[in-house]
């Protein structure tokens, strides 16, 4: 029973669980992390300045960093990037490249309003779907841990169940947001921060040092 908790808390752990949050589980804003893409409604494009734009890309970091892709309608893209401040309305760019810019915006799990424009966010190819661990490895886990898998939807939704060798489940419904090779789990009770790697061969590993565990998932669909 002890190590079925603990696998437990290896996918579902909180602050309750964790010895110290790390920089990311500490980001104030952590829904903003991501890509962010905007596209426009017609064929021709948008014009701005000049010049006339058929998509966006918004990149943004924990560390405040961004980066900005522009699509023209000719192809090319320009780019520019920098340093941003953000509160609860407001976003700040700062930027060698461009003047400071201050924009008002909302902002949701999955939608990102900036100055009126809808931007989405797009999670990395292949993570999206329904993952069923094939192995968990860690101290005496296979003795008791019979069953866990992962749905991760496209707009970043989430549910997890952990099923033990008594044959209770266990299960938690949240938002997950990602930075690098970093998955954070975010739900109702906590969060947990473990690391991921897509294989060219349909698998997801997540690892979680703190425990000392790895999880190979299987995608179901």
């Amino acid at each position: 029973m002890k190590v079925f908790l603990i696998v437990i808390a290896f996918v579902f752990g909180g602050w309750s669980v964790q010895a110290s949050a790390d920089k990311l589980t500490e980001f104030d804003y952590p829904l903003l992390l991501g890509d962010w893409y905007w596209f426009s409604a017609n064929d021709e494009g948008i014009e701005s300045e000049g010049e006339t734009y058929t998509a966006m890309n918004i990149k943004f970091k924990s560390n405040y960093d961004f980066v900005v892709r522009l699509l023209r309608a000719d192809g090319s893209v320009d780019q520019w990037k920098g340093k941003y401040d953000i509160d609860e309305t407001n976003i700040t760019f700062h930027s060698s490249d461009q003047p400071e810019q201050l924009h008002t915006y909302m902002l949701s799990y999955n939608q990102f309003i900036l100055d009126g424009a809808r931007f989405t966010k797009l999670a990395p190819e292949n993570l999206p779907g329904q993952w069923h661990a094939s192995r968990i490895s860690g101290t005496d886990v296979d003795d008791h841990i019979t069953g866990l898998s992962i749905l991760l939807r496209p707009d970043f939704l989430f549910s997890a169940q952990v099923k033990g060798s008594n044959g209770k489940m266990k299960e938690h419904r949240g938002i997950y947001y990602i930075e690098d090779d970093s998955i954070v789990l975010l739900y109702e009770d906590g969060l947990q921060e473990n690391q991921f790697k897509l294989g060219s061969d349909n698998t997801l590993t997540l690892t979680n040092q703190q425990f000392g565990m790895e999880a190979i998932m299987q995608r179901e669909y």
